[in-house]
């Protein structure tokens, strides 16, 4: 199976678990591989892969699109800092994308189990480094995100 055919459900879930929750038209960029990449300012949430394909996949957030998305999540009310409700609400925004996009393989035959979610701040993100596989999610208004996949062979 090519890293392509495992990033797509991720996309695809995110898309549409995104459209749900904030109400949002999502528009996807092109996939490409590039070096991985962790931007200032970005939230990110990380799920790993094991099974039939191994590896992580991280979600980015701007750390503005973070706080909208969490303010959507919890019924329109204003979030102005990352708290603890915060990440939780982001780190469960990671397992239903995370969890639907497992779903998707599986009807395609690829069995892949997902690890929890793990919210990351860019300090954390020091020690990862290689190609990684990415796609941008635009949110209309609201901001960009980017899913970088690391698969292992």
């Amino acid at each position: 199976m090519k890293d392509l055919d495992v990033l797509d459900p991720f996309l695809e879930s995110a898309s549409f678990v995104i459209q749900q929750v904030c109400n949002v038209a999502i528009s996807r960029g092109e996939m490409a591989e590039k070096e991985w990449i962790y931007p200032e300012n970005h939230t990110w949430i990380r799920i790993g892969m094991t099974g039939q394909v191994q590896g992580t996949v991280y979600f980015g957030l701007q750390e503005e699109l973070a706080l909208r998305i969490v303010s959507a999540m919890m019924g329109g009310f204003p979030v102005t800092e990352m708290d603890e409700m915060g990440k939780s609400a982001i780190s469960e925004l990671g397992n239903m994308i995370s969890g639907n996009a497992s779903t998707i393989l599986s009807s395609r035959g690829v069995t892949v189990d997902i690890t929890p979610p793990l919210f990351l701040l860019r300090q954390d993100l020091k020690e990862v480094t290689g190609t990684a596989l990415t796609a941008p999610l635009d949110l209309q208004d609201m901001g960009r995100m980017e899913i970088q996949m690391l698969v292992v062979d």
